[in-house]
């Protein structure tokens, strides 16, 4: 069938067209099938249809199908069929083996576009229902690799960080980043942005230097300075990722041998040699207990001992923020006091010097158990604050930055105690959500301030948080929510009243 195209300029993420119910009835294709487009390599597309949004005779092609066939004009269509990879999906749901050509061509396909949303959300959900076993998830892990880009580094090793994440206020990077680095180590370190929480370490990077670079450049830059401290969605780094983590998010899963996939694939691209991961455990995190942990860290270790890296892994105490600071300006302006003056949270300080230590000790750069403490004296010295204004100025930012530069939302509200008491629950999903409807973490001032954390005393009417907005309707919106369900409990305040009504 030979129809006009019709430019639809908008993004969708898919190589996707739309056609007329007419058209598509008199093609045979349905919505979700497959068309290939002829003369342009037999590109193929995933096929929406229409009633009235495109005329009969005329093909839509979205922004990622124009840039492949180019302006408009006519263009040939025939029915194609589904990829093979569509195969490879229903035997996972079936629970049968797969080979590691099934693998690379399903990961091929999720890169190349080549799958439908639903697609890739039965995928997601098969290895939910039935997780990939150790073999099968190497080869998932080796693909996702393999089908971008990659650095390789000259020099060795190549020491990395991970966190799970799922704690408020997790600015640590900010930290162990210039400690490695300034121990003579490289830690090309890619980050992401804020999904559901209300700050990742590229936003909170970002306040201070530019973090989109491409592969090349980051290597430039880890060379030239021994670390940095960028987006890894800027590169085509493990791009498959991306693609899943973007249909996972509505679906709330998060399939363990995918999780593993994820995180060990970007590693991986980067060439990273030795990695630590941090697993923050407790009420309100993604791994609720120690047992769980355990069982992640078996399986992180495996994967790198698959793929030639060391990887060791350690629990922390996730039950309550990091540091008192959530949210970008907030996050940033207390990882600065630290790195300046030695002056902020023991919990912020305590859990840098120990992850950082871990990475000194596997890199080389100290002897067994002596990680903590070298990793405590560079951060005294002031070394770690000189490496990390080196790597804000190779990333294009001002070296010379300090607390005072950092912009803090100026609208800003108390919550305070409703009783007399300490502090005996803290519910960090309740603090991001706060810092969220304040406007983090796009806007990069907003967030809560933790004046009282488990276990402090508290009087009644004084201040538990303090609740930082640039604009006043987003300021309201969070104090609100804030007022409506404290994300903190107080030793004393009535929860819920129970009676026994079986005599009235």
């Amino acid at each position: 069938m030979e129809l006009s195209v019709q430019s639809i300029d908008i993004n969708v993420g898919k190589h996707k067209v739309v056609l007329n119910n007419q058209d598509a009835r008199e093609l045979g294709v349905m919505a979700g099938d497959r068309v290939r487009l002829k003369d342009h390599g037999y590109l193929t597309a995933i096929v929406d249809t229409t009633d009235d949004m495109i005329s009969q005779g005329t093909m839509g092609a979205y922004h990622e199908v124009m840039e492949i066939i180019g302006g408009t004009g006519t263009i040939e269509i025939t029915p194609a069929t589904k990829p093979a990879s569509v195969g490879t999906i229903k035997k996972i749901m079936n629970a049968q083996k797969i080979s590691r050509d099934d693998i690379y061509e399903l990961v091929s396909d999720i890169v190349k576009e080549n799958l439908s949303d639903v697609e890739l959300a039965a995928f997601i959900t098969a290895t939910h229902m039935n997780c990939l076993p150790a073999q099968e998830t190497e080869w998932l892990t080796r693909a996702m690799i393999d089908t971008g880009e990659k650095i390789e580094f000259d020099t060795h090793p190549i020491m990395d960080k991970h966190s799970i994440g799922g704690v408020p206020g997790n600015k640590i990077s900010l930290l162990i980043v210039p400690i490695v680095a300034a121990a003579g180590l490289l830690i090309p370190k890619t980050s992401s942005r804020a999904i559901t929480g209300a700050g990742g370490t590229a936003d909170l990077m970002e306040i201070l230097a530019p973090v989109e670079f491409p592969a090349d450049e980051i290597k430039s830059m880890t060379e030239k300075v021994g670390g940095v401290i960028v987006w890894g969605g800027a590169t085509n780094i493990a791009p498959a990722d991306d693609k899943l983590i973007r249909v996972e998010y509505p679906l709330s899963l998060d399939p363990s041998c995918q999780l593993l996939a994820s995180i060990m694939a970007k590693k991986g691209a980067v060439g990273a040699d030795c990695v630590v991961i941090d697993i923050p455990t407790g009420a309100g995190t993604k791994i609720l207990n120690v047992e769980e942990g355990r069982a992640m860290a078996r399986g992180l270790i495996d994967l790198g001992a698959r793929l030639g890296m060391q990887v060791e892994c350690a629990m922390t105490y996730g039950a309550s923020p990091i540091g008192r600071a959530v949210g970008p300006g907030l996050e940033v302006v207390e990882a600065l006091k630290v790195l300046e003056t030695m002056q902020g949270p023991s919990s912020l300080i305590q859990k840098s010097v120990g992850l950082a230590g871990l990475m000194l000790e596997m890199g080389g750069a100290t002897g067994k158990g002596e990680g903590r403490n070298m990793a405590y004296e560079i951060l005294r010295s002031g070394k770690a604050l000189a490496k990390l204004r080196e790597i804000i100025e190779v990333q294009g930012g001002n070296p010379d930055v300090t607390v005072s530069d950092i912009p803090i939302g100026d609208k800003t509200a108390q919550i305070v105690a409703p009783t007399n008491g300490y502090v005996v629950e803290f519910h960090n999903k309740r603090i991001v959500e706060i810092a969220r409807l304040a406007g983090a973490p796009n806007d990069k001032g907003a967030g809560v301030l933790i004046h009282k954390k488990k276990g402090e005393t508290v009087k009644k009417d004084e201040p538990i948080l303090t609740i930082h907005a640039e604009k006043e309707w987003k300021l309201t919106n969070a104090v609100n929510s804030a007022k409506k369900n404290l994300p903190i409990i107080v030793e004393g305040m009535l929860l819920e009243t129970v009676q026994d009504h079986s005599e009235i």
